[in-house]
């Protein structure tokens, strides 16, 4: 196996697209498969005689989570979202989803934005963080309670920079939620070798600019804009509606609309 993406914080988006398409001279597919068995071996380890569920976003990472948790056995999973999505996303979640999935969704919408102004367009990984804890864990420790869980898997890595936990891939937190993450030690160019050779489709979200760098996210969680006028551009040229209906509670927004009209 060839590694030729480094930290996620320094990988540009057309290394992510270069890496893809060039994924089987990285990674054979009989590599993988060792991969992939021992990932298997490990979950079912971790969750015996446990009650457990996996946390699905419609990211890469969760995707081949979900797939592998699938064939270890689990089937029960959920899903965080609020009210500032993209429609074209949730379109998309809503033909390709699990079968057992529950969405849960924690209610933030553009009302709630305005009376938060500095959630949108983060432009700091702390304020980027804020978004993923007030709506992905919030819903997971929602529906970790209301289920009676023992473990919730995640897709988080390593390679990401993401917490897995001390000394192991297990961790729970202050409100006890155990978060178990079985795909900690899985490379990028893994990840990608598995969408690749096991056909897995990915959102559209991928397909936008600096899709592998922003992954699936609420509309005003985006990062990477540089400046909220730029991040109303790039929504812009995603879906023109979103931008509209944000005018109405954003002078930002309604200024760039104003500034596109007279172009």
């Amino acid at each position: 196996m060839k590694r030729i993406l480094g930290k996620k914080q320094k990988i540009k988006n057309e290394d992510w697209i270069n890496a893809m398409k060039n994924i089987e001279e990285l990674i054979s597919i009989q590599e993988l498969e060792i991969k992939v068995k021992e990932t298997v071996q490990d979950i079912r380890k971790m969750t015996d005689g446990k009650k457990a569920a996996y946390a699905w976003s419609a990211g890469k990472d969760s995707i081949v989570l979900g797939a592998i948790c699938q064939t270890a056995g689990i089937t029960d999973c959920m899903m965080g979202v609020c009210n500032l999505e993209y429609p074209a996303f949730i379109k998309w979640v809503d033909k390709h989803k699990p079968k057992c999935l529950e969405i849960i969704n924690t209610g933030q919408d553009l009302e709630w934005l305005s009376e938060h102004p500095s959630m949108l367009f983060p432009q700091d990984s702390a304020t980027a963080a804020k978004w993923f804890s007030i709506v992905q864990h919030r819903a997971q420790a929602r529906y970790y309670k209301e289920n009676d869980l023992d473990v919730m898997l995640l897709g988080r890595r390593r390679a990401d920079g993401n917490y897995c936990g001390k000394g192991s891939n297990v961790y729970t937190d202050r409100k006890g939620v155990t978060r178990y993450s079985p795909l900690a030690s899985w490379t990028h160019e893994e990840i990608l070798a598995y969408i690749h050779y096991y056909k897995l489709p990915l959102p559209p979200i991928y397909k936008w600019k600096n899709g592998y760098l922003c992954g699936t996210h609420p509309w005003a969680a985006r990062q990477w804009t540089g400046s909220v006028d730029n991040g109303w551009r790039e929504i812009f040229d995603i879906d023109k509606d979103i931008v509209k209906q944000a005018a109405k509670f954003f002078e930002s927004a309604a200024d760039f609309l104003n500034k596109v009209s007279k172009s």
